[in-house]
């Protein structure tokens, strides 16, 4: 009787244990009301932390009513910033910090996260005020890239040699031939933390991508984040 005891007890554990990494493979998804559409996105379970502060500013209630404050063609659109909420004309967005909000650690799982198209990747302060690459509580930025010559990649390898050098010539082979093929910002790869990537949508990010912008790469016309919502 023991023996069938411990064995239906170690079946339930197993049970339970499957049934937890089932739900630990759950991905998020949210969804971006924009006045230009929506941009609906998953949330990678590798990098948690990204992922829960992001969860956590949806559910909240923080994103709605910013904008996308930061443009550049054939790159990304950047947004999240607290500030740009009712903003004026003339502020100037995307510099520094609310002093509230603490800079996540870096959650960089590269090369399998990348900066390919459709990536969301979290911004950060620069490399010599931020050595450790850790990423803004809550700005982030949707990828949009171009197709990439030999030139951009060599620069991209020799720009990330810290992670390159350590990386197999073919995988390194394979990431270029990737980005030569395929839309991305592989100058990023490896120095930013990318923790999602859209489902729905990309066509949003190409008509933001298309808006007219002033020196600051600010959109000329406000494009807004009406509202975030965790749908998943």
């Amino acid at each position: 009787m023991k023996k069938l005891i411990l064995s239906i007890l170690a079946a339930c554990a197993m049970i339970s244990a499957s049934a937890q990494d089932t739900a630990d493979a759950v991905q998020h998804e949210v969804l971006f009301e924009t006045s230009k559409g929506n941009i609906r996105f998953v949330l990678f379970n590798e990098t948690p932390q990204h992922r829960d502060a992001m969860l956590k500013h949806v559910n909240e209630g923080f994103y709605d009513g910013t904008l996308f404050h930061r443009v550049i063609k054939n790159f990304m659109i950047q947004g999240g910033d607290p500030k740009s909420k009712n903003a004026q004309p003339k502020v100037l967005l995307g510099e520094g910090e609310d002093d509230t909000m603490e800079q996540i650690p870096a959650e960089i799982i590269y090369p399998k996260f990348r900066h390919k198209r459709g990536a969301l990747a979290a911004a950060r302060e620069g490399d010599e005020d931020n050595p450790e690459f850790k990423s803004s509580n809550c700005q982030f930025y949707f990828v949009w890239g171009r197709r990439c010559d030999e030139g951009v990649m060599l620069d991209a390898y020799y720009k990330n040699q810290q992670v390159f050098s350590k990386m197999p010539e073919e995988e390194w082979e394979r990431i270029k031939e990737y980005y030569q093929r395929n839309p991305g910002t592989p100058w990023l790869d490896g120095t930013y933390t990318v923790f999602g990537e859209i489902v729905e949508g990309l066509d949003v990010v190409e008509a933001i991508q298309g808006v007219a912008t002033d020196k600051n790469a600010r959109p000329e016309e406000d494009i807004t984040l009406i509202k975030a919502t965790v749908v998943k």
